[in-house]
């Protein structure tokens, strides 16, 4: 297994398929996008499958999710979907989108073995997802929120970052939104992982920020502790349930203690943490001829390597040489 010298495990594979996004989301990337990676650098469909093959029958990974970039523009993905959804011992399939582009794909995923969906959502007023994303594209997220629910791709949760000054105040109607369409909500601090590197801690929502911001509408009950495991959010019951809403606070509550996640980037690196700032090539590896068993010992040596918490709260704190959507959430 992926085993760290912290005794975790790491059994939750993130395979980002492509650098690339129809969004310009102003915490990620500046409105004229970035230098894509070219061609030749992106591991190959086949080349995916394997390495995901070596991760779940050799590795012990149980649970792998595509990410992106926006992993809906990779023109292979139903094929790798497919192909993931026949191994042995069978992971549970997940994937990240923006949602665009969901509402023609979701029922073709399904098909293929793809078991659930998160998509972010930010906001719920067309004119402010302008602002956020630069895209006129608010309609077809919600468009593709549906025909996932649809598709049964459940259950089919919802991410937002809050913003100052553009979305902080639409938590609660976030939350009443997301209940009354059956979605579970979950809302991100924005994490230092934007190219423009202007991320500043003064001043960001914090997870205290949105929960007083939701007990103005809701009556919030904390979920048993156990039922968390290594899962990001800490969850909330939502007026006596059945409703949850969560809250990922990377940035003020670091759950790295029970961190069970390994990342493979669209390029073929290995990365141990999502602000880690080295990775482990296993792409030049792949194609220099390496053994699956090879290939196998150079993750578990990359996850050796990984440190014991994400180093946020460290005064010499940097950020990652690669924005969040080359490193794939």
């Amino acid at each position: 297994m992926l085993i760290d010298t912290y005794g975790r495990a790491a059994t939750d594979l993130r395979v980002s398929l492509t650098d690339r996004c129809n969004l310009r989301c102003t915490y990620c990337m500046p409105e004229e996008g970035l230098a894509w990676l070219a061609k030749p650098d992106l591991l190959t469909d086949d080349e995916i499958v394997r390495l995901v093959r070596i991760a779940v029958t050799e590795l012990g990974v149980t649970e792998v999710r595509f990410t992106g970039g926006e992993p809906l523009l990779r023109p292979g993905l139903v094929s790798i979907v497919e192909r993931c959804a026949a191994l042995r011992p069978r992971p549970r399939l997940s994937l990240t989108t923006n949602g665009i582009g969901l509402a023609r794909t979701a029922r073709a995923l399904k098909a293929a073995g793809l078991d659930r969906v998160n998509v972010s959502l930010d906001t719920l007023r067309p004119e402010v997802f302008h602002t956020l994303t630069r895209r006129k594209r608010h309609q077809d997220v919600l468009d593709g929120l549906a025909a996932a629910r649809a598709a049964g791709l459940v259950p089919v949760k919802v991410n937002a970052v809050l913003m100052p000054g553009l979305n902080d105040d639409e938590a609660p109607d976030l939350l009443a939104w997301a209940v009354g369409c059956d979605y579970e909500l979950r809302f991100i601090e924005q994490m230092p992982l934007d190219a423009q590197h202007g991320w500043k801690r003064d001043g960001m929502i914090t997870a205290e920020d949105i929960l007083a911001s939701l007990r103005t509408r809701f009556r919030l009950t904390p979920e048993d502790g156990a039922a968390r495991g290594s899962a990001p959010a800490e969850r909330w019951i939502v007026d006596g349930g059945p409703a949850r809403v969560g809250v990922i606070a990377s940035v003020t509550r670091p759950f790295c203690a029970a961190c069970d996640r390994t990342r493979l980037t669209a390029d073929g690196q290995i990365r141990t943490c999502l602000f880690a700032r080295e990775e482990s090539d296993l792409r030049g590896a792949l194609r220099a001829g390496a053994t699956d068993g090879e290939l196998a010992e150079l993750w578990r040596r990359a996850t050796r390597g990984k440190k014991a918490g994400s180093g946020l709260d460290d005064p010499t704190f940097l950020q990652p040489r690669r924005p969040m959507s080359a490193i794939g959430g």
